[in-house]
């Protein structure tokens, strides 16, 4: 596999609108080479004959059952509130819009 040159960092950089100094084009262009390396690698392994997944192994349904449980009354929701306003907590406002 060729390997990705400077020359096309740089030219990639420059339709990216990233601006990069020598240094950084010659530290990219090694990284990006042995990212494309390890795609290749992957894309051997990958044959048209294994379909696509998204998980190893066949998930099921993995949520819990809704099971009704008692709660709180609103009246026992909003004893330890230190504002109310009816049946609901009042908090400062915060947004600036009008009541």
């Amino acid at each position: 596999m060729a390997a990705i040159s400077r020359d096309e960092v740089a030219h990639l950089a420059r339709l990216s609108r990233i601006e990069m100094n020598d240094a950084e084009l010659d530290h990219l262009a090694s990284e990006l080479d042995l990212i494309l390396g390890a795609v290749a690698r992957v894309q051997e392994v990958a044959q048209g004959d294994i379909p696509p997944t998204s998980h190893a192994i066949p998930l099921h349904n993995v949520f819990r059952a809704d099971v009704v449980k008692p709660s709180l009354t609103p009246e026992e929701s909003l004893s330890g509130a230190p504002a109310t306003e009816g049946p609901r907590f009042k908090v400062p406002q915060i947004l600036g819009e009008a009541e």
